[in-house]
């Protein structure tokens, strides 16, 4: 069983278990989220599909930690006229546990 996801802006393929580092959000570590917005749920080979949610279902997931991803370099340029801009940024992420696929 498992079930598509989305949260952050982001689609995530989710089933019981996994560990997914997803966009930041503003729950306490070892606290329980609810993911309402479910695109769609396959349970025993069957997809049930959404438009654009499936009604009743939703994903219940544990916060393991929150934290910040490698830093990446955002380097400008433009040659022959002097112009560089080099900035760096790091992404925060949440790191949560799927628990349950209420379908």
């Amino acid at each position: 069983m498992y079930a598509i996801v989305e949260t952050g802006g982001k689609q995530y393929k989710v089933q019981e278990g996994d560990v997914l580092f997803i966009e930041k959000l503003t729950a306490e570590e070892g606290s329980t989220v609810k993911f309402d917005k479910v695109l769609a749920v396959s349970k025993d080979g069957v997809m049930n599909f959404g438009a654009p949610v499936v009604n009743g279902a939703s994903v219940d997931a544990k916060v393991l930690s929150h934290g910040k991803d490698k830093k990446i370099i955002v380097f400008k340029y433009k040659p022959k006229k002097g112009y560089r801009r080099k900035q760096g940024h790091r992404q925060p992420y949440t790191k949560v546990q799927i628990e349950k696929i209420n379908a």
